[in-house]
């Protein structure tokens, strides 16, 4: 199973893209791993808000594959536990899912058209967080989540 993190903004912080390089190459040790940041439309300032989700939706949903299992991050989500991942990464697996995607919105969260595709709506917190520390926790949870599968030392509950 291939791991996909997708995030509309900016490329990553000095700061940020450290740990989320680091993160990202431990995921790969147990599942293929990699980053896409796509870009706000060149137009976003002119675009209202609804408008500017739609546009960004309508990215998504043109690089999505029919086979493609879709983890949108919103803060009305589900929220679960590492462990909870853990089990929810592991049964993705177990189903023979072939790309497990984890898309992190936009400055006015994801379109609608892209959250009824999603296959699920998970909540890191309910605590609002910048877009690009979203990336880095998403990442640290992802390696935490996999460490607990092969029983590791990392996480200590």
């Amino acid at each position: 199973m291939k791991i996909s993190f997708w995030s509309i903004g900016k490329a990553n912080e000095p700061y940020i893209k450290e740990g989320v390089e680091e993160f990202t190459k431990r995921i790969s040790r147990y599942f293929k791993a990699d980053w896409n940041i796509i870009p706000v439309p060149k137009n976003a300032a002119t675009l209202s808000e609804t408008d500017l989700k739609k546009k960004e939706g309508e990215i998504i949903l043109d690089w999505l594959h029919k086979d493609d299992y879709l983890v949108v991050l919103d803060e009305r989500g589900k929220q679960i536990s590492s462990e909870g991942l853990s089990a929810f990464i592991q049964s993705r697996a177990n189903e023979s899912t072939k790309h497990l995607i984890f898309l992190i919105g936009g400055a006015y969260g994801i379109d609608e058209a892209v959250m009824k595709r999603a296959d699920y709506k998970w909540s890191l917190s309910q605590l609002v967080f910048p877009h690009q520390l979203v990336r880095l926790i998403l990442a640290e949870q992802v390696y935490r989540a996999c460490t607990i599968l092969r029983n590791e030392k990392y996480h200590h509950s």
